[in-house]
Parts: structure tokens; C-alpha cells; sequence
């Protein structure tokens, strides 16, 4: 009997009827992973040049099947192909309509290989692919940050340790913490990438195959670095997934917390920003509203992306070697989370270059709450010899006396000073001031200027 001819084209003759419609239902995946069509294409073409290399498949079978394979590729693109859901998965899907195409040649397409590792195949390139277009988009990001940090390297603002304002930095200071939290994510990217480089093609359905296949060269060919050592973990690995979610995860808890700093900037209370129209909304009520919703939806798809990373580990969890079906639940989660860390990514490049920065608020607020107290502390080590300790308590006595007498610290007289430490002499002025304390923080990854710049131009040259 002619293969698409049979009762169930996917199970053969050992069932005599076909599944319940219920079955079907639930034990397809034609719906999701059909996303995979390109790389699932690629890993056939590959698997027939190599079959044909080891004289397991003659010239004009593999041609015949390559010419099959790319006249199907173009239906799909073109939205021309009828996917169906008798036939699971985007696997049996392009087999089925090949040997529509080319007649039995289309059979020997599936020599010494199993949809177990073929699946494991499509979904690791497509993890491989995704991860490349991620980085890009990391790297976009990590541009826009540097020249918003390039053009704000003397902006002075207020740094913050529990939200409460702790000492004056700049905000192109600010905005290289974010290069280094993004490019750790980027680096993080790469390393899932390198680790998951290995072509599991060949494994066949858990034990590998008696035909005298090349599975190196099926490696070299789809740009694996090797194939996979163990045809037991091939099939049963889903690790690559995992590690892409857990990046993913990291990456969108990263793009939440700049998300919520845009939210806190942009309040009337802050105004350290402005959003243009282009990424704010309007109240259906109150006609005076511009809300940051695109930062607030940022802020908030983190929880969908973990909620995928959570859903695999816990699907992973408990499965005995190698493949069970409950594996099928790898991909929704992962497509989905793929899709929105490239949403956050996207939005959060367009707002951070689009928004005005308000130089003088930032100023503003950098010089109120006592913002250069540690910088007197310091001064105090460094003229009179005390201890940190006493330095600390003195300047909680200078800080108290200024808030009684509700002015800054550069606004007390040196007699007012002195009175509290006879140690302080007029030098004290030229380090209360916002200025002098960012200019005086040299040390290594400090918030000064020039160190500023220096970091600015190490990472300009790291992603070149």
C-alpha cells in the first residue's frame, strides 16, 4: 500500500483505525510548531546530502527530494501550503505533502532518523536562530544606551539606595549600570549558544542507527560545531531550551527594572523625563494624563516570561530517559517568551531613544536631602585623620543641624560647623557641593566624568 494511502500515514499499519478526535486535539503540535518549517527543511536537506555522501541514497533520489523539499519551502512562504492537523507536527506535515509531490522517493527521506531527533533538530536550530536575532537586538539597545550616556556624562542627578536619594552621580553614569546589566545578557545569550552548538541528528529515536551514516559532516552542514556525543541525552535534552528561558528571564527582569525607572522619572514628582507622544497614552476620563504604558507593560511581561522558564523546568522535571510526549510542551512557552523579549527589547530601544531628558530637574534634585554628606565624611578622614566611624557621627550632627535650620549643607556658616567640629576649616565648602562630589568619585568604575567616558569607549570598542 502506497504510504499516503494508509489508515493513519504516521503510525503505519500497526493501528487499525484512526485516533479520536480528542486525540487529535491533544497529541498535535502542527498548530505552534509549524514555526519550525524552515529549519525543519534545513535539517531534511542536510540529512539527504549526507545520506547520498555515504552511498545510502543514490543522485536522484537526493535530487528528487531536495527538488521536493524546496517546492514545498516556497508554498509555505508564499501561503500556499495546507497544514493539517491529522498529522501532528510540522514533521509528517512536510513528509506527507513531499510524497504528494514525488510519489515512495519521499520514504527513504526518513532513513536513519526518528522524529526524535528530529524534532530535537528543528527546535534546537530554531533556539540557535532566535538566540542570533536577540543579540542583535541586545546590542541595538546597549548602542542606544551609550550614546545616551555619551551625551549625559556631566548630567548630575541623584543616585538612590532605597529609593531615598544617597549621592550625587550623572546620568550617563546611570545609564552604563543598564550597558552592563544588558551586555551580561548578551553574554549570557552567547553562552547558550555555544553550549547548545551540537547537532543531535543521527541519534535516531534513542540508540542511533545501524546505517553507516556521517553525522559530523550532517553537523558541519547546518553549522553545528559538533555532533552531539550520547544518543540517549540527543533526544532527551531539552537543556538549550532552558537556558535560552533562564537568559530570557534574566534579560526581561533587567528591561523591568529601566521599565519602572521610566515610569518613577516621568511623574510630575520626578520629572526627570519626558516620553513624547509616540510611547504615551491618555486617560479615557481625566484629560490631563500621559501615562508611560509601554515602560508599565515592559515592567510587567516579565512575569510571562518566567511563568515560561517555570512551566519547562517543572515539565522537565520528573522525565526518565529519553523521550516522552510530554516533551511536546517545550516549544508554546518558549515561542511565546521569544516573542515577548523581542517586543520588550524593540520598545525599550524606541523609549530610551526617544525620551528628553530634563537636565535642570536632575540637577535640582540631586542637591536636596543631604546628598553630599558622605562627601564631608570623607573630607573629614582625609583632613583631620579621624576615624570613619567619628567622621560619620560628626556629619549626622552637621546633617541634624541643617535640618533644623531646613537649608543644605553648603548653606551652613563655618562658624555653624566648627561649632559641631573644631577640626573643619573652609576647605570643607569645596566638597559639599553636587560637582565636586561627582568629580571626586576617580575610583575605578566610579560615577565620575572622566571614568564615564572610559567606559563609554570600552564597551563602543567590545561591540565592535
Amino acid at each position: 500500500m502506497d504510504y499516503n494511502q494508509t489508515q493513519n500515514p504516521i503510525w503505519g499499519n500497526r493501528f487499525s483505525s484512526t485516533p479520536d478526535e480528542v486525540m487529535i486535539k491533544i497529541n498535535g503540535s502542527i498548530d505552534f510548531d509549524q514555526k519550525m518549517y524552515s529549519q525543519d527543511i534545513a535539517g531534511s536537506r542536510a540529512h539527504v546530502k549526507m545520506l547520498h555522501a555515504v552511498g545510502i541514497l543514490s543522485l536522484e533520489d537526493s535530487i528528487t527530494i531536495n527538488d521536493g523539499l524546496n517546492t514545498i519551502l516556497l508554498e509555505i512562504e508564499s501561503g500556499a501550503f495546507s497544514f493539517s492537523g491529522t498529522l501532528e507536527d510540522i514533521h509528517m506535515n512536510i513528509e506527507t505533502r513531499l510524497a504528494e509531490l514525488i510519489g515512495p522517493t519521499a520514504g527513504r527521506l526518513h532513513t536513519a532518523r526518528s522524529r526524535n531527533d528530529q524534532v530535537a533538530l528543528d527546535f534546537r536550530l530554531w533556539v540557535r536562530d532566535h538566540i542570533d536575532y536577540t543579540s542583535k537586538q541586545l546590542k541595538q539597545l546597549i548602542r542606544i544606551l551609550l550614546e545616551k550616556a555619551e551625551n549625559h556624562v556631566d548630567t548630575i542627578m541623584p543616585g538612590f539606595t532605597h529609593l531615598q536619594p544617597g549621592q550625587p552621580i550623572t546620568f550617563g553614569h546611570h545609564c552604563m549600570a543598564y550597558v552592563e546589566m544588558f551586555s551580561r545578557d548578551l553574554s549570557r545569550m552567547k553562552d547558550a549558544r555555544e553550549r547548545m552548538n551540537e547537532c543531535p541528528l543521527g541519534s535516531a529515536a534513542l540508540a542511533g542507527t545501524s546505517f553507516p551514516i556521517d553525522r559530523s559532516m550532517t553537523a558541519k552542514n547546518l553549522g553545528f560545531r559538533e555532533a552531539t556525543r550520547n544518543s540517549l541525552d540527543s533526544v532527551a535534552d531539552r537543556d538549550f531550551a532552558l537556558e535560552f528561558l533562564s537568559a530570557a528571564t534574566i534579560c526581561c527582569t533587567h528591561l523591568s527594572r529601566l521599565g519602572e525607572e521610566i515610569v518613577i522619572w516621568s511623574t510630575p514628582q520626578f520629572s526627570f523625563i519626558r516620553l513624547s507622544d509616540k510611547f504615551s497614552t491618555g486617560s479615557s476620563i481625566m484629560p490631563q494624563k500621559r501615562n508611560p504604558d509601554a515602560a508599565e507593560l515592559v515592567r510587567g511581561k516579565v512575569g510571562r516570561v518566567t511563568g515560561s522558564l517555570i512551566g519547562l523546568i517543572t515539565v522537565m522535571k520528573g522525565l526518565p530517559l529519553t523521550y516522552s510526549k510530554d516533551m511536546q510542551e517545550d516549544k508554546e512557552g518558549l515561542f511565546d517568551a521569544a516573542q515577548t523579549l523581542d517586543l520588550c527589547l524593540t520598545a525599550m530601544s524606541a523609549m530610551i531613544d526617544d525620551m528628553e531628558v530634563n537636565v535642570q530637574a536632575m540637577y535640582t534634585s540631586a542637591g536636596i536631602s543631604y546628598s553630599t554628606a558622605t562627601d564631608l565624611a570623607d573630607w573629614l578622614v582625609r583632613d583631620s585623620g579621624m576615624s570613619f566611624r567619628d567622621a560619620h557621627h560628626v556629619t549626622g550632627q552637621v546633617v541634624a543641624l541643617a535640618e533644623t535650620k531646613s537649608c543644605e549643607l553648603a548653606e551652613l556658616s563655618l562658624r555653624e560647623l566648627k561649632s559641631i567640629c573644631s577640626f573643619i576649616n573652609s576647605d570643607v565648602f569645596s566638597v559639599l557641593s553636587v560637582e565636586s562630589s561627582v568629580s571626586s568619585r576617580k575610583s575605578f568604575g566610579g560615577t565620575a566624568p572622566e571614568n564615564v567616558r572610559q567606559q563609554i569607549a570600552y564597551w563602543k570598542s567590545q561591540l565592535k
